[in-house]
Order: structure tokens, then C-alpha cells, then sequence
């Protein structure tokens, strides 16, 4: 009986030790290196930004040396209701859905299952013989193409040098070729797959020759294709099994089961007269619906597509942070997260910072504009959703809202600023 009963006890240690290692741990921002005063600040800023109904609401996330430091709401959820939001919420996250694509990519590469200098069309033959844009009609959108110089490579997609431009919220040459040959920003598709897409974008004009501009555009949809082309999975299944599963990730879905749709948060955006009302109609320039992630599809956007909690995508971003590892379980090598996180466009322009794979890299340059350290990685998502992470600092900030347009973008930076200023190590 003794043994059985410390056969049992030791059973419910073990699992006790890994439930606590798939939860980052709390920590006293005193002891892990913040000021709870200044920290404060935060507090009062999001509670002013609610009240002067610059946003309806907020979250924001805190991780410093692997500790939560600091995990919020302020606002609502239902602004009419006065229905708080809660932190647990799960927002859309839209381009954020692109660090975790190139991740997958990463792991493709070190499993030895391509080259990041592969030619795209090795994987998906209608990228061969691609052609750049020449002359465009506006009034008809018609145009004249050349022949590409070289063909796009899989490192020209993961540093959106490829040439291809994003449908729906590009140029407006790329907004005019692209509808006319149903190519979409990719998310709330329920009438295609991811495949048959990236066929017909395979043989649409590049906007630039390749490598020569950086241009945001749908390269990290493609790339989210040929996961599926090389692994064999699809784009929903690899995430699940190969990323989310191995981190703990329980909140980050392409489609938002029927059990948690009640935590979708409300999208907002202004009226004319400034004030915010709930988004119910078209959005990005189309026909998606702001509902999208309740909708029941096929077509995976490695660009877009993905909805998620701001605790999850913490600890993504803390998996990062540690070198590729996290809860006991290596995704990446530090070598590729090093590679994802370093100027990988030379000379090109993206203001003062730079572009790695999958994420904007500040440059000493770019230090000296804001408090972020050189080498803090980031991205944020079109419904108002940002992040960096701060290597120097061992720090990941997150700071979420879910907002469609919007004139008071300024909190963000706003926010960064006020993150630096409780730092008191």
C-alpha cells in the first residue's frame, strides 16, 4: 500500500511539473526587474485611450526573462453593453498568422526539405517563366509585362522582395490584376483552396523584378503553400501538431471552434464622426466579413488567416526568444532563429529598420528613434495587434486591440514607450 501510494504521489508531481512548465510563470515586477508604479502608467493610458474612445478596448502582455510582468484588459468588448473585454479574448490576428508560417518554413529547411534559395517553381510549376509589369491601363486594367530576370526564390518570399503584391489593400495595380483574377487577401475564402489560388497567382506579373524592392505583399500565402506542397499536410494540421501543439497554443485557430466563439473579440471601427461602432459589413476592400474566423474553410492564409489569444502568441514569441525552445521542446536551432532575426535585405529600404525572415529587425539606426533595442524583432496584424521582441532585454511586449482603420495608431508606439519606461533593473 505505502508503495503504491508513492507510485501515485510521484505520478501527480510529474504531471503537476509539466502542467506548470506550459505556463510561463508570474512573477513580481519588482523581482523581475520592472517598477509596479511605473507599470502603472500603462494601466492609466489604456484607461484614457477607453475613455476618449480611442479604442474600445485593450490588452496588453508583459514577459521579461520568461516571467509575466505585467498581463491586462482595460475597456469593452461591447461598448454599447459595457461588456468588459476580457485578456483571455481571442482576437484576429491577421499578419501575425506570418511569423508562424516562416517558422514552419525553418523547420522544413532544417529537416533538409528545401533550400531558402530553392526556386519557387521546383515546388509549384506555375511559377515558372513569371513575367514583371510593364504598362498599366487603369481604365481597363490592362497591362504589359517583360520577362523576369531570374525566378522568385523562397527567401525572396520570406523577405517580400519577391515582386508579388497583396490583393485587396496593394497598389492599385495589384488591387486591379489580382480581382480581376480572383486572387484575395486570403481570409473568410470558402470557395477555393490555398492551392488553386497561388496556380493563379503563379501566372500573374510580378509588381517589380525580383530581390530589386521590398514589397508587402502575398508571398507569406505562398509560403504557407508550400508547406502544404512539401510536408504533405495541410496548412491547419501542420500548425496544430508541428507548432501549437509541441508550445501548448490551445487559443490559435484558423477557424474558431463553436465552444470558444463567444471569446472572438468585437471588431470596431469609426464612424464618420470619429466615434467607434462595431465593423458587421465588408472589410479590407471586400468581401470578407468580420465573422471570418467562425467560418468553416480549406483555404489556410499563411498570411492572414489565423485568430488567437495574446497569451499564446506570447509564448510563440518566448519560444523565439529562447533560442527555438520552449517548454521542453526544440522547434527551431538558434542558427535559423538567428537567421530569421538579422538584416536579410541588404541595402534595401524599410525606413531606419530592416527585414529578416518573417520579421521587421531594428538597426542601431533605428535605436536611436525609439526605445527598442537594436536587433528587437516585430510585426503586428491589420486589426490593430503588435509585437516585439527585445533580445537585449529578454523582453516580449504585446499589445492588442481589435480595430479596422482608425485614426489614434500613435498608442502603439505610445505603448512601446511607456513598456521601456517601467524597466527599472
Amino acid at each position: 500500500m505505502k508503495k503504491q501510494s508513492l507510485f501515485l504521489l510521484s505520478i501527480v508531481l510529474q504531471v503537476t511539473f509539466v502542467s506548470a512548465q506550459t505556463i510561463m510563470p508570474v512573477a513580481n515586477a519588482e523581482a523581475a526587474g520592472f517598477s509596479t508604479e511605473r507599470l502603472k502608467r500603462i494601466d492609466n493610458a489604456m484607461d484614457e485611450w477607453v475613455q476618449k474612445e480611442w479604442m474600445n478596448g485593450g490588452v496588453a502582455l508583459l514577459v521579461h526573462n520568461g516571467k509575466v510582468v505585467y498581463y491586462k484588459a482595460a475597456g469593452y468588448n461591447d461598448l454599447a453593453a459595457k461588456k468588459p473585454l476580457e485578456k483571455d479574448a481571442i482576437f484576429r490576428i491577421a499578419s501575425q498568422t506570418k511569423a508562424i508560417t516562416s517558422v514552419a518554413i525553418m523547420m522544413l529547411f532544417e529537416e533538409g526539405k528545401l533550400l531558402l534559395d530553392d526556386p519557387v517553381s521546383k515546388y509549384i510549376p506555375a511559377f515558372q517563366k513569371q513575367t514583371v509589369l510593364d504598362k498599366f491601363n487603369a481604365e481597363d486594367s490592362t497591362y504589359t509585362t517583360v520577362p523576369a530576370k531570374r525566378e522568385i526564390t523562397l527567401r525572396d518570399l520570406l523577405t517580400h522582395t519577391s515582386g508579388i503584391g497583396y490583393a485587396q489593400i496593394g497598389s492599385k495595380e495589384a488591387n486591379a490584376i489580382y480581382a480581376k483574377n480572383n486572387v484575395t487577401v486570403g481570409i473568410g475564402v470558402t470557395n477555393s483552396t490555398l492551392l488553386e489560388a497561388m496556380n493563379r497567382l503563379g501566372k500573374l506579373p510580378l509588381m517589380h523584378q525580383p530581390g530589386e524592392k521590398f514589397t508587402y505583399g502575398l508571398n507569406t500565402d505562398l509560403l504557407g503553400c508550400l508547406v502544404e506542397v512539401i510536408s504533405g499536410m495541410t496548412l491547419n494540421d501542420f500548425f496544430k501538431t508541428r507548432i501549437f501543439d509541441p508550445l501548448g497554443m490551445k487559443d490559435t485557430y484558423f477557424s474558431v471552434p463553436p465552444d470558444k466563439a463567444a471569446r472572438l473579440v468585437n471588431l470596431y471601427s469609426e464612424d464618420a464622426s470619429g466615434h467607434l461602432q462595431k465593423s458587421g459589413g465588408n472589410m479590407l476592400n471586400g468581401p470578407t466579413v468580420a465573422n471570418y474566423p467562425l467560418l468553416k474553410s480549406n483555404y489556410y492564409s499563411g498570411g492572414a488567416g489565423l485568430s488567437s489569444s495574446i497569451y499564446d502568441y506570447a509564448v510563440f514569441l518566448q519560444m523565439l526568444l529562447n533560442d527555438g525552445k520552449y517548454n521542453g521542446k526544440q522547434l527551431l536551432s538558434r542558427n535559423s532563429v538567428r537567421m530569421m532575426t538579422m538584416n536579410q535585405i541588404g541595402d534595401l529600404s524599410l525606413g531606419a529598420d530592416k527585414f529578416g525572415l518573417g520579421f521587421q529587425v531594428v538597426t542601431e539606426r533605428g535605436s536611436a528613434r525609439t526605445p527598442a533595442r537594436e536587433g528587437t524583432f516585430s510585426w503586428g496584424g491589420a486589426f490593430a495587434t503588435s509585437y516585439w521582441v527585445d533580445p537585449k532585454e529578454k523582453l516580449v511586449m504585446l499589445f492588442y486591440r481589435q480595430l479596422q482603420g482608425g485614426s489614434h495608431g500613435d498608442v502603439v508606439e505610445k505603448f512601446r514607450a511607456l513598456t521601456y519606461q517601467a524597466i527599472a533593473d
